[in-house]
């Protein structure tokens, strides 16, 4: 009886660690997988903004057909600056709604169910 306790014991102790290279060796393959996806990532964005930045130049081009270059890349550069302003004071009315980073209708949930509890306890 002892003997079949140890080899139960033996080959349990086997089967975990087999278990445990095996989860290594997956999770090995899926680290390098996700490592070759966020480089294609971050090589699709710095594509993604040579794109845009062809895109601008492109639309400074069609301008200076019937403007002078000069002026082209000035109301493309004045468009840009507009469309920056409207994100930068969009993005900073989102934050002042966001402010302050705790999560408040939690906390109350909290208090009230400590409330509640405390309430249930003195019954």
């Amino acid at each position: 009886m002892g003997e079949l306790v140890h080899r139960a014991s033996q080959q349990l102790t086997e089967l975990i660690r087999g278990e445990l290279r095996l989860a290594q060796a997956e999770m090995k393959e899926k680290g390098r997988r996700y490592g070759k996806s966020g480089g294609l990532f971050g090589g699709a964005g710095v594509v993604g903004f040579l794109m845009l930045e062809a895109l601008v130049a492109t639309a400074i081009a069609a301008l200076a057909v019937p403007l002078p270059v000069w002026a082209a890349a000035l109301t493309i550069t004045a468009v840009l600056g507009v469309i920056a302003a409207v994100m930068a004071l969009t993005g900073k009315k989102q934050a002042t709604r966001a402010a302050p980073p705790i999560p408040e209708q939690t906390i109350e949930n909290v208090k009230a169910d400590v409330a509640a509890i405390n309430r249930s306890a003195h019954r």
